[in-house]
């Protein structure tokens, strides 16, 4: 006997067709609302993480800042203070330059030259007196020139004077001071003193 279906095929076959559709549109939206959210929970907790490292390097920034800061007012003090010593150090190597200077003045001080003020003003000393002749203020700037602690002698100015019923040379002359001499002397002794152990 043969067995003919009356049933309609083909509209079942369609809903089959429909219903499997369905089916895999329902799974591919639910696995992309899976990975949707799996990609935002991803993204989310790599932001929190980014986050975290933002806040943590803005505190060690804020740190550094201080440290920064300390710095910069430890670099300030030390400047004051290394300009302070070397304020101590100029006066301790100077401080027996006056002495030295009115020795050599002394020495260097030809006869018949009598000298009247000496004035130092930093490096530059002016030196006023009185010469019974202008070949003894050309001795006087020789002299001066040639010891160690003075240098550069220069005449000012020099005019007739009378002085006591005597006829003199009134002058005044400024030389320079060395300190590169003055600063020199102190190690050389202790140098010295070594060569000849």
């Amino acid at each position: 006997m043969i067995r003919i279906n009356l049933l309609p095929h083909r509209e079942m076959r369609r809903r089959e067709r429909q219903r499997a559709f369905l089916t895999a549109s329902a799974a591919m939206v639910a696995v992309g609302v899976v990975i949707v959210v799996l990609v935002h929970g991803l993204l989310a907790a790599r932001i929190e993480v980014q986050k975290g490292r933002n806040n943590f390097l803005e505190s060690e920034i804020a740190t550094l800042d201080k440290q920064i800061v300390e710095i910069r007012r430890l670099r300030e003090q030390t400047q004051q203070m290394l300009a302070r010593k070397r304020v101590v150090e100029t006066l301790q190597a100077n401080r027996s330059e006056i002495v030295e200077l009115f020795d050599q003045v002394a020495r260097q001080l030809p006869e018949g030259v009598y000298l009247r003020t000496v004035k130092q003003n930093d490096n530059t000393i002016n030196i006023t007196g009185f010469a019974q002749s202008n070949a003894r203020v050309s001795t006087l700037m020789r002299n001066l020139e040639a010891s160690p602690l003075l240098e550069s002698a220069k005449l000012v100015e020099i005019k007739a004077a009378t002085v006591n019923t005597q006829r003199l040379n009134e002058f005044s002359m400024n030389v320079s001071i060395t300190r590169k001499v003055t600063e020199a002397k102190g190690p050389a002794p202790a140098a010295g003193t070594a060569a000849k152990k």
